[in-house]
């Protein structure tokens, strides 16, 4: 069965080297620009991981990782933040909301396989 993960970043270009990346190892990605639309384009799917950048319009990555785990059938999806963010205070407000991991922009494409690999082997 192919694993599907969603990715979440306001940048176009980060979803496309994010999405190459996992859909090179064999995944399957939904891409979103926002917290508002990931949760849109995620209601009624089984999504196995998320990707989800911090600083975004609408609704940023720490309010959408609190808001995911809300929903029952999302509750226990492993969520990476994947951000420019790198302060200690932001760390823990990704872990106290349930983020299994963080990695710093710019990422390495086998860093990320990695942690994907982990979370959500295939």
């Amino acid at each position: 069965m192919t694993k599907r993960i969603l990715i979440v970043d306001d940048s176009a270009s980060i979803r496309q080297v994010v999405a190459l990346t996992l859909k090179s190892a064999g995944f399957e990605v939904i891409e979103a620009c926002d917290g508002v639309d990931a949760l849109k384009k995620i209601k009624g799917q089984r999504v196995h991981l998320m990707i989800s950048d911090v600083n975004m319009p609408n609704m940023d990555g720490l309010t959408f990782l609190k808001e995911v785990k809300l929903l029952p059938e999302h509750r226990f999806t492993p969520v990476i933040m994947l951000t420019t963010e790198s302060a200690d205070d932001k760390k823990a407000q990704g872990q106290a909301a349930g983020a299994k991991a963080w990695m710093v922009k710019p990422f390495q494409p086998a860093q990320m396989l990695a942690a994907v690999s982990k979370l959500a082997p295939l």
